[in-house]
């Protein structure tokens, strides 16, 4: 199929729409093709896609909440949760440390600390 492209570039105008999308695929053509010399990898990005979408609809609904920041906060909140379920966290504890940690004077400048992925090694967060 790169031929071919390479082969159309040639005779389409190159300021058309076709041969800017065409330019595209072929610069990335290393990671297009990727998955044709790695078995591991997916040809598609479904299974990505499946597993975010209850967090792309929970904060997309929560916009109809009654109030522009309950919307807001539910939506930060069910981020929070989502992205504990996805690194093996009991979203509870995490919170509860996390504002412990806050109450406790945690800097601002090492916030990443805090993150959920941050706790995974802890074993007492654990779901």
């Amino acid at each position: 199929m790169k031929p071919w492209f390479e082969k159309q570039l040639s005779l389409i105008s190159s300021g058309s729409t076709l041969a800017t999308d065409i330019r595209y695929a072929l610069s990335h053509w290393a990671g297009l093709t990727r998955f044709l010399e790695d078995g591991r990898l997916e040809l598609d990005t479904n299974p990505v896609e499946n597993a975010i979408r209850p967090v792309a609809l929970t904060r997309k609904n929560a916009l109809f909440a009654g109030h522009e920041v309950g919307a807001q906060n539910w939506a930060l909140l069910a981020s929070i949760v989502a992205t504990c379920k996805l690194n093996n966290l009991d979203p509870v504890a995490y919170i509860a440390k996390t504002l412990q940690a806050i109450l406790d004077g945690h800097p601002q400048s090492r916030i990443d600390e805090l993150m959920p992925w941050s706790f995974v090694a802890a074993s007492s967060l654990a779901a």
